[in-house]
């Protein structure tokens, strides 16, 4: 554990430290471009943070080769040299695009090119365990096309949920800390060595995502723009291989028994069809939803829109903190319940905790914006957000008959409707500094 925290630490430090000069570099590049229909931000920022993440990761597998135990991994296994490879090519597919905008096939077809990469040199699903029969074997085609499956799924899901300041690299984070949670249970309690190389990849992809979030967060200085989410996205999908295709069962059926009670005791976060969409749950879901959306109105699949679920929480009324948080709080919750499911099946307290968090999810999923407003005695104290807003020394009274609006009536202004033009942090539709003169006229 000593050395995975390191490792974590050195990959945290280095993807930190890279993202300043990384956001200098993209302005100076051009890689600010301008601000689109479905953009929530202000101003225009920079991309390419994926840049100082791929450094992290670089820096972090570099790291574990020199410790005594994180070593044997590399001397063992060559999956951290495929995933080394196939990370590499990604993040080439996503700096072309976030500079030069290239079409969403061509996309595609360099993520399978990675996925395949990896598969070539053996970062594959090998068998898969089948609840009430075991283990089932997979022919080599079967294999790599499933494997390839997985890794375009999950990074295209990643991609999609990119939509808010510290969104992705927040959800990626908590889902890799669950997942590094349950590699770490099999590679240490278990003692399968196999689970060493997914154990690793999440501890890196924690340090990349912890290390990129400072400058992600709301307002951000710098977006990861697609070599950073296609980046995190594959980390994540090799993660999940890597465990799934190379524990077998039957290891873990000398501590619970036998094959299929193991495959049943594991059910929950290793069957390989569904560990990936397990700890990336929103991100697959608002997938799914998206591209049976835009089908449904004849456009692409791969048509940008403003119908993700963040934009949906923007749309009811949540601020941009708001929104990230309630996602964090999903994927928390998904993540880290399935794998305590996985750990005590047979309690029923968990199932119980999961669904009562679920039902407070659920409250404030649906509760509308609110501001709370402190007493007159402490607005001092607080930030003026929080203060009741009077009328101002020396402004206009409202002629008699008319009540002029509140400020808990100017935030409650449904979103999108106002001035078009620059999109808001809090709001898809812009908002006019000068409204009133705008409506008012000029006299001349």
């Amino acid at each position: 554990m000593r050395e995975y925290l390191l490792t974590l630490c050195v990959t945290v430090a280095v993807t930190y430290l890279l993202t300043g000069p990384v956001r200098k570099f993209a302005i100076a590049a051009g890689a600010m471009p301008e601000i689109r229909a479905r953009d929530v931000h202000r101003e225009p920022t920079p991309r390419l943070g994926g840049i100082a993440m791929f450094g992290g990761l670089c820096a972090g597998l570099l790291f574990a080769d020199h410790l005594a135990n994180l070593n044997d991994v590399f001397e063992l296994s060559n999956e951290p040299r495929a995933l080394l490879s196939g990370a590499a090519l990604i993040w080439l597919i996503g700096v072309l695009d976030d500079k030069f905008e290239i079409d969403a096939l061509i996309k595609l077809g360099g993520q399978m090119i990675a996925a395949g990469v990896m598969v070539v040199q053996g970062l594959t699903i090998l068998w898969i365990p089948v609840p009430g029969v075991g283990t089932v074997s997979l022919t080599a085609w079967q294999g790599n096309l499933l494997t390839v499956a997985l890794v375009v799924l999950t990074i295209n899901a990643v991609n999609f949920v990119d939509g808010l300041d510290g969104l992705a690299a927040g959800m990626v984070c908590i889902t890799s800390g669950a997942f590094f949670m349950y590699a770490y249970r099999l590679w240490y309690g278990y003692g399968i060595e196999s689970a060493a190389p997914a154990t690793l990849f999440a501890a890196i992809l924690m340090g990349m995502c912890l290390g990129f979030l400072p400058h992600n967060m709301h307002p951000a200085r710098i977006f990861m723009g697609d070599s950073g989410s296609m980046l995190i996205g594959l980390v994540l999908a090799a993660g999940a291989i890597s465990i799934t295709g190379q524990v077998d069962p039957d290891r873990l059926g000398i501590f619970v028994g036998g094959e299929r009670e193991a495959t049943h005791a594991m059910l929950p976060v290793f069957i390989p069809l569904l560990l990936p969409l397990t700890i990336t749950a929103l991100p697959v879901a608002d997938l799914l939803l998206a591209i049976v959306r835009r089908t449904w109105r004849g456009q692409s699949p791969f048509a940008a829109d403003r119908g993700h679920l963040h934009h949906r929480l923007l749309e009811i009324g949540h601020s941009h903190s708001r929104a990230v948080l309630i996602m964090y709080f999903w994927s928390a919750l998904i993540a880290f319940g399935t794998v305590a499911y996985s750990v005590h099946s047979a309690s029923m307290w968990i199932v119980l905790v999961i669904v009562a968090l679920s039902a407070v999810g659920l409250v404030l999923l649906l509760l509308p914006r609110f501001t709370p407003r402190a007493p007159r005695w402490a607005e001092s104290f607080v930030p003026p957000r929080y203060r009741r807003r009077g009328p101002a020394r020396g402004a206009l009274t409202p002629p008699p008959g008319t009540s002029s609006p509140s400020y808990e009536d100017e935030e409650r202004v449904p979103v999108g409707v106002g001035v078009s033009g620059v999109n808001g942090a809090t709001a898809i539709g812009g908002r006019s500094r000068f409204r009133e003169r705008d409506n008012a006229g000029s006299a001349r």
